[in-house]
């Protein structure tokens, strides 16, 4: 369905549902018991749940028949907030279209003066409060639809941050529309990182899908900087193509890219030209100057993601000593601007960022 079909449905639907909007519901099995999800049906095939009690991320995804999302082993979690030690965030980590990492950490556990992180922060383990809902009305033919929820990442005598986040979108377009704002709330500088796992899998991903951005890599063992080059196909390929299930990443075996994008707007994303289907992602190098792809081609543990950041995923200490760590004053805030867009057909194969 398009926009333009909306003469053809005129006067013949009782209820937007029957085209698509939002659906809310509580998990009652297994690990993720007693988590507040909202399925997003969109009417063009894309649909995609979100998991409130988890920041309000995104979880599955698919298109028709195809997942877009990579799933980890430990799949649909309920929060557990005291998961923030060391590595502890891996035991909840569900994979999914969309991982929040942050808000005041994003890489791996650190220490320094300031205190204690674990890996990747607190944020994707804090339940949302979900503030409002709209649903598409085809009886005032605005078919557009939204969340909008708040997470707070705080502790007595601060810091204390708070995101408002939203995610839109409107019936017949098949994309996803993510604006965060996070505002200081305590009465001292509070120290900021955000990072946006966008993890992608099977059948998106697969053997020669193209991993598409424009930009320079970081070379390894540049000082504040992620990038990791353990396999001969990344030697060949340079982050540009997706590979078989390699043996080289079993266990914590990975390739990184730390990437500096070209242009004021980043246009990135996945192309996966035998089935005709890719996965667009925009967003602002003004808002988020670092691109990070992340690769690992485990067996049974196949996924690469795209992560817009405003820092490599280096651990607060790391960004604290380089003098790049973000200060939010009392009051302040700063605000993050997603697009999620699927392409199918011809779309696919003239995508080039």
């Amino acid at each position: 369905m398009n926009l333009s079909d909306q003469v053809n449905w005129k006067h013949k639907l009782s209820n937007s549902h029957q085209l698509g909007g939002i659906e809310t519901s509580t998990v009652d099995n297994g690990a993720g018991r007693g988590a507040r999800i909202a399925w997003v049906n969109t009417g063009t095939g894309l649909r995609y749940r979100l998991v409130l009690d988890r920041g309000m991320d995104i979880l599955d995804a698919f298109h028709n028949h195809y997942s877009l999302a990579w799933i980890s082993h430990a799949g649909m979690t309920a929060p557990q907030p005291f998961s923030n030690q060391g590595i502890d965030w891996l035991r909840t980590f569900g994979g999914g279209l969309l991982t929040t990492c942050g808000l005041s950490n994003a890489g791996g556990p650190n220490t320094d003066e300031s205190g204690s992180r674990g890996l990747h922060g607190n944020y994707s383990n804090s339940p949302a409060e979900l503030i409002s809902i709209r649903q598409p009305d085809i009886h005032s033919g605005d078919l557009s639809f939204e969340l909008v929820a708040r997470v707070r990442e705080t502790t007595t005598f601060g810091p204390s941050l708070e995101m408002l986040r939203s995610i839109s979108g409107t019936i017949g377009s098949a994309e996803i529309r993510i604006k965060d704002t996070v505002t200081n709330r305590g009465n001292s500088s509070a120290p900021h990182m955000i990072l946006y796992h966008i993890n992608c899998g099977w059948p998106l991903i697969d053997d020669g899908t193209r991993i598409v951005w424009k930009g320079n890599i970081m070379p390894e063992g540049n000082p504040g900087t992620c990038t990791h080059v353990g396999t001969d196909f990344n030697r060949e390929h340079k982050f540009t193509r997706c590979a078989p299930p390699l043996d080289e990443h079993s266990g914590f075996g990975e390739d990184v890219a730390c990437i500096v994008p070209e242009s004021d707007e980043v246009v990135c994303g996945y192309a996966n030209d035998e089935l005709g289907l890719g996965l667009k992602i925009t967003f602002s190098k003004t808002q988020m100057p670092w691109l990070i792809n992340w690769q690992h081609w485990g067996k049974n543990e196949y996924v690469t993601a795209l992560e817009p950041a405003t820092h490599p995923p280096v651990g607060q200490a790391t960004v604290r000593e380089n003098g790049t760590l973000i200060l939010l004053k009392p009051g302040e805030s700063r605000t993050y601007d997603l697009k999620l867009e699927v392409m199918t057909g011809e779309k696919v194969k003239e995508f080039k960022g």
